[in-house]
């Protein structure tokens, strides 16, 4: 029981690093962020801040969990066809977040890099909810059964994923508009000039 106490202080203060670190990504960027100043708004030393991760690495997969977290969360509370859409609406006003997510799913192509597991993970969990999501929408009749909801769900991950690389390279791309269009593209209720 003694240990108990120590091993809980050290998960809050691992948790408000966390916070700390998703915060000033969020607003200051991924690559104009030091760990020094999230070491800083945690009180503690850049010594002190590794303390609680691996590397700088595990630390920028943590952030990423957490945001895919309260992602998640947010999106168990919007169950209607727009959820989606406003989850990528939600980034764009944390280009700082985008930027992290981009840089280090690419990283993460190479096993050993501490995001790997994260993205190996994330991805068929995430595929199976946009399925989820995809049967519910085919089962009222708003997006066509042509393409298994496996399968969609992919082309949906797909899009989502790379319209914020485009974004991060070109502001005025819009991110909403294709996850939008791909919806317009795949409602069965649509007529045929209206494409």
């Amino acid at each position: 029981m003694a240990k108990r106490g120590p091993y809980e202080k050290g998960e809050a203060k691992r948790s408000e690093i966390l916070h700390a670190a998703l915060e000033i990504f969020a607003a200051e960027g991924y690559r104009g962020t030091s760990l020094r100043k999230v070491a800083a708004k945690s009180n503690l030393s850049l010594p002190g801040l590794m303390h609680y991760f691996e590397s700088k690495e595990d630390l920028l997969t943590q952030v990423l969990r957490m945001r895919d977290e309260t992602a998640r969360v947010r999106q168990v509370q919007r169950d209607d066809p727009k959820s989606y859409r406003e989850i990528i609406r939600e980034s764009a006003k944390t280009p700082g977040l985008v930027e992290l997510f981009v840089s280090m799913a690419a990283a993460a192509s190479d096993p050993a890099h501490p995001a790997h597991t994260h993205f190996a993970e994330r991805y068929p969990v995430l595929r199976e909810r946009v399925a989820d999501f995809v049967r519910a929408q085919a089962g009222e009749g708003r997006i066509s059964t042509l393409v298994p909801p496996e399968r969609l769900a992919v082309l949906f991950i797909a899009v989502a994923d790379g319209i914020q690389m485009q974004w991060l390279i070109d502001r005025s791309t819009d991110m909403e508009q294709p996850i939008e269009d791909l919806m317009r593209i795949l409602d069965p209720r649509q007529e045929p000039d209206e494409a």
